[in-house]
């Protein structure tokens, strides 16, 4: 679905609580954890969801704004006066004009990441659901994401933790960097995963890049192929679910990495798309 394709008909206000810088201040990936508010008491959203936001357009483009999708990163909350409180994690970026060649800033992430407590916004939304709590208390969980594609998994692992306390499944966390300052929400800065490192069921996984600037393979197929008997075992069960978030390019070296770790004799694409089918691989990619 296109960005052109939702509906923002409806918008809300909303105002930032708090943008916490995620990675270092030396660092030159400036990532940060926005907290806003939104106004309407008729606003919800639950996780797994996305929110819209509208970041000011080029008028002189006649763009009234620039739409943006921001998956939920915490669970929401609700302020004493009925107000939702959401949060979304955003990494300042830019692009290259693939004409020009030129440098130019990223319109919504700049945006977010200027704004301070206080600020007003306009969202949207929210939209979809991609990652499905599973209703089996014993299903099996690989998270795979890279960058901020960690974001709406920090809430889905917190939501299974904190609301369903029966849950019981193993959840195996490969998150995907060029160096260990990506591995956001697993830093020295805010490592929330380590609540859940004392549990048998629970294991994060680094997958970093081997090579400077993340231009090779990242670290995918060492990360997964030390566990490639653990893996295949969970995929031989029909109650694993393969939820995928981050950059579009993973897709590819994922299949790669699959292929050769579950060493099936079938062939993966296939064994892929039945999961697909049965709605047990997922991927939110951008």
């Amino acid at each position: 679905m296109r960005l052109l394709d939702f509906d923002v008909k409806t918008r809300y206000k909303a105002v930032v609580l708090r943008s916490e810088r995620l990675t270092p201040e030396d660092s030159k990936e400036d990532v940060r954890d926005i907290s806003i508010e939104v106004e309407s008491h008729e606003f919800d959203a639950v996780v797994g969801q996305n929110i819209g936001v509208l970041a000011p357009g080029q008028a002189e483009l006649g763009q009234e704004f620039h739409l943006r999708l921001y998956g939920i990163a915490d669970l929401p909350k609700t302020s004493s006066d009925g107000r939702k409180q959401i949060t979304i994690c955003v990494r300042r970026c830019s692009y290259i004009d693939q004409y020009s060649g030129e440098e130019y800033p990223g319109v919504a992430s700049n945006y977010l990441c200027d704004l301070r407590p206080g600020d007003s916004l306009t969202i949207t939304g929210p939209y979809g659901q991609p990652f499905k709590v599973p209703e089996e208390l014993d299903a099996n969980l690989i998270l795979i994401c890279a960058g901020t594609g960690i974001a709406p998994f920090r809430a889905f692992v917190k939501y299974l933790y904190k609301e369903r306390p029966d849950f019981r499944g193993r959840i195996k966390l490969f998150h995907g960097g060029q160096t260990g300052l990506d591995l956001l929400y697993r830093n020295d800065e805010k490592d929330d995963f380590v609540l859940y490192y004392d549990r048998d069921t629970f294991e994060a996984i680094d997958a970093l890049s081997k090579r400077p600037g993340w231009t090779g393979a990242s670290g995918w197929g060492t990360a997964m192929q030390e566990r490639a008997g653990q893996i295949a075992d969970m995929l031989s069960d029909p109650k694993t679910y393969v939820y995928v978030a981050g950059v579009e390019r993973i897709r590819h070296e994922l299949d790669e990495v699959f292929w050769a770790v579950t060493g099936l004799t079938e062939d993966w694409s296939r064994k892929k798309e039945k999961l697909v089918e049965e709605g047990r691989w997922v991927e939110l990619l951008y």
